[in-house]
């Protein structure tokens, strides 16, 4: 059997890790694309790294577009089996793959204006919105916990990660001349302790195992102490200042945390009476999909339910579709707090209200997750003064402010307590995916200090032979 490792080697966007068996079976785990300004640049994802025909089997994580979003344009190129996923990332990725299409569409058509004035010839988009459409006519939706066979020589189970909603570890068994392999791939392990969805749970005894990275040099603080910053900067900025505050959130679990938070302090009559806006479309189709899944929600929010029936609605929360409506909201001059797609400020509505708020001193942009590198939100995590936004140099006069807690990718203890159903000795080799380089190499040692042994920190395109 042999491993490649075609994305998010090294970095954490563009998730691809291709298994072949010594059959020829070809398993591709995740097709996600990779993101920021460089991945643009360079056009990263018009190179899958790999004949997309020649694959049989894809199997998928979770919905997030870096682990999803090359789907379409896998199938666009040639694939032509079936992709495996649980049952509610299939909901999610019937809104998320179209709206990633629409992103395409609309990209190519601004690059296209440009490149006709320049009498260039035009570009078509990666993959179009009836492409996305046929690509998902290939998905089957599976339950968690339970193992069934894709052929006769490979079995699948998905078992509860807590990254997102659906989101799950692969656990395969491959038989190759009568012996078995077992291998785990993590996607991206959840926190312990999540605000909404059940935590993580151990996974079946594994050979192999490929574990994603992303905070592997980083401790979480705590529920109480989140809510609280969040609480003081909303507090800052739209009582004292008397500004905007913009939260730029992944529509898929950020965004829905953000809003559960702040129902909390409502019920608390700690909110001040500001409206609240949930301006992407995405966001609240992703926050309904959420609604419809009560059987993933955890202990704590059942609890919580108890008292307010609606955990994702409350007074003054306005979920916006209207273009007209988000473009009011940039209009005026009201204190307000507006929660919008994307996360990393690559695209969305966010981008608008950024073009539109960074300049005035009375705003703050409150970054809440991850921002991969050559992204917006990672220029403005550093502290640029000046950013480019539709062509647009932009001077930044407003206070960014960042709560990195509520990721939903576990620290470095989390991902520990997760792999730690797995006796050491037992793990003949892993191999660390989705991180930085650095951050990498920071967890690798915590993992030897625990006993793990034979770690690789795979480089793009490289491939490993298992016996």
């Amino acid at each position: 059997m042999k491993i490649e490792f075609k994305g998010a080697a090294r970095t954490v966007t563009g998730s691809k890790h291709l298994i072949t068996t010594r059959n020829g079976k070809k398993i591709l785990l995740d097709c996600g694309l990779f993101q920021g300004e460089d991945a643009k640049r360079k056009n990263y994802n018009k190179d899958l790294g790999f004949e997309a025909s020649e694959i049989d089997y894809c199997i998928l994580s979770h919905a997030h577009i870096d682990h999803s979003g090359a789907i379409p344009y896998l199938v666009k190129k040639g694939f032509k089996g079936k992709i495996y996923c649980t049952f509610a990332t299939l909901d999610l990725c019937e809104i998320m793959l179209i709206d990633s299409a629409h992103i395409q569409e609309s990209d190519v058509k601004y690059i296209n204006r440009t490149r006709i004035q320049k009498e260039l010839d035009p570009i078509d988009p990666l993959y179009t919105i009836e492409e996305a459409q046929i690509a998902l006519q290939q998905f089957v939706g599976k339950k968690y916990d339970d193992w069934f066979e894709i052929d006769e020589e490979i079995e699948i189970c998905f078992t509860v990660v807590g990254h997102i909603l659906g989101a799950a570890a692969v656990n395969l068994k491959i038989k190759e001349e009568g012996q078995i392999h077992r291998l785990c791939y993590t996607g991206d392990i959840g926190r312990k302790k999540h605000h909404i969805i059940k935590s993580p749970k151990p996974f079946p005894p594994a050979d192999y195992i490929i574990c994603e990275s992303t905070y592997g040099n980083r401790l979480h603080e705590s529920t109480l102490e989140t809510i609280n910053k969040l609480l003081n900067v909303v507090y800052y900025t739209c009582v004292e200042k008397k500004g905007k505050l913009i939260i730029p959130a992944f529509s898929l679990g950020r965004t829905q945390e953000i809003i559960y938070a702040l129902d909390q302090l409502e019920s608390a009559g700690k909110l001040p009476k500001i409206p609240v806006y949930v301006d992407s479309p995405l966001s609240t189709n992703a926050t309904q999909i959420l609604i419809n899944h009560p059987e993933a929600y955890n202990e704590d929010i059942r609890e919580y339910m108890k008292k307010d029936p609606n955990p994702f609605g409350f007074n003054g929360l306005l979920y916006i579709r209207d273009v007209e409506a988000s473009k009011a909201i940039n209009n005026s001059d009201e204190p307000c707090i507006i929660i919008s797609a994307s996360g990393m400020m690559e695209a969305g509505r966010v981008v608008h209200h950024l073009r539109n708020n960074l300049g005035n001193k009375k705003n703050t942009v409150l970054i809440v997750g991850y921002c991969a590198p050559f992204t917006l939100g990672n220029r403005l995590l550093q502290g640029t003064k000046q950013v480019k936004i539709y062509g647009e140099e932009i001077d930044v006069h407003a206070d960014i402010e960042v709560i990195t807690e509520y990721s939903a990718h576990g620290d470095y203890e989390e991902m520990i307590d997760f792999l730690s159903c797995q006796h050491p000795a037992t793990i003949k080799e892993m191999f660390l995916v989705h991180g930085t380089y650095e951050v990498q190499q920071e967890f690798r040692e915590k993992l030897m200090e625990k006993g793990y042994r034979n770690i690789r920190i795979p480089d793009e395109n490289s491939e490993y032979l298992i016996d």
